[in-house]
């Protein structure tokens, strides 16, 4: 993993603790889900150094993050690349739990966010980004919106801004099982696996997608399932 550092100076802390406009009665639970020590301990300074959060599960695999029982409705700031469960199956793993997922990754490309969005996440940062900004969008996605860092955002705005021609696609629901399996960011042996049909099977569905859709490529695909809501949200 890409070594990166969340700045947090005595001049940080305090623009951190600056930026909460006003603290809540009830405190944020955060919890962390990073395997990079250096990253992870300097992600917790920050959040305890708010005074409005409050800092739950620190685990650096989904398997440890879930032994520790955090209760469900809090925030989980998670790396994608973990050790076990990772990527978009780490995070519908989290937000299965009931909690809501900020992604903050060194990969950053237009397929990893598409597909954690896809997945259920609430947010997505660049580990380059500093203390504030996280705490920005914690404070977001506690209230129940989502948030995206701008250098990301044209990913997501133009995953919802193609043209729609014509009349509107219509899959079968098996189609629409594959397609959402897909933009989880699970591959074809794991789809098969996931709906119990052979790969052979599950690529004859890709194809009859992309026939009905023009769509080619996963990232294609993937802004479609987001087009078309098959993401997974808390509670689902």
């Amino acid at each position: 993993m890409t070594d990166v550092e969340v700045r947090s100076d005595e001049s940080e802390v305090d623009d951190v603790v600056d930026d909460a406009e006003s603290v809540p009665a009830a405190k944020i639970l955060v919890g962390i889900v990073e395997d990079h020590p250096l990253y992870r301990a300097a992600v917790e300074r920050v959040l305890r150094a708010s005074p409005d959060v409050e800092v739950g599960v620190v685990a650096d695999s989904v398997a440890r993050f879930a032994v520790g029982r955090q209760p469900a409705g809090s925030v989980v700031v998670l790396d994608l690349k973990l050790r076990g469960v990772r990527d978009a199956a780490a995070v519908m793993e989290v937000v299965g739990m009931g909690h809501r997922v900020l992604i903050v990754s060194a990969h950053a490309g237009q397929s990893e966010v598409l597909s954690a969005m896809a997945a259920g996440a609430s947010g997505y940062l660049s580990k380059d980004v500093d203390g504030p900004e996280i705490l920005r969008a914690v404070r977001q996605i506690a209230a129940g919106n989502s948030y995206v860092s701008p250098t990301l955002a044209a990913f997501v705005l133009n995953s919802t801004r193609q043209p729609q021609a014509g009349p509107r696609i219509v899959l079968s629901e098996r189609e629409r099982q594959v397609l959402a399996l897909l933009a989880a960011g699970e591959r074809d042996a794991d789809i098969a696996e996931a709906m119990s049909i052979s790969i052979r099977t599950v690529r004859s569905y890709l194809d009859r997608i992309r026939d009905k859709t023009g769509r080619r490529r996963r990232p294609e695909l993937t802004r479609l399932a987001i087009q078309e809501g098959l993401g997974v949200r808390p509670g689902d």
